[in-house]
């Protein structure tokens, strides 16, 4: 097992994951290459930054890619309203990638402060 894989914020995001490959395999096939790819890619990023932050020599480093995952993160919550506006996603749906969303901006962030504050 990689480092990596023990962090229960990776776990989650590889859960995210699977929450908006679910959810947008309901999208219209014409959105296959629009919204669906992009909210794909947004979500699988998460963890891919984190797996390769995880590698890096210094803490600060990791910090920056955590920085990055984030804002995949960000660019999920735009394009799930985007896609709920459009009528792809339901409300609850919505409401259901929007707490995930919520619960992995707050495991990044308590990753990042943690990895900016504690010593080397």
């Amino acid at each position: 097992m990689f480092n990596f894989e023990k962090l229960e914020v990776w776990q989650e995001a590889i859960n995210f994951a699977d929450t908006v490959y679910t959810l947008t395999r309901a999208f219209p096939d014409e959105e296959r290459f629009g919204l669906t790819n992009q909210m794909r890619r947004a979500a699988v990023s998460i963890s891919s930054n984190l797996a390769e932050g995880s590698s890096r020599a210094s803490r600060p480093d990791f910090a920056r890619f955590v920085e990055i995952a984030t804002g995949s993160l960000f660019e999920v919550v735009s394009q799930a309203t985007i896609s709920k506006r459009q009528g792809f996603l339901s409300e609850t749906d919505f409401n259901r990638l929007y707490g995930a969303c919520e619960k992995q901006s707050k495991m990044l962030s308590g990753l990042r402060r943690s990895l900016l504050e504690s010593p080397a």
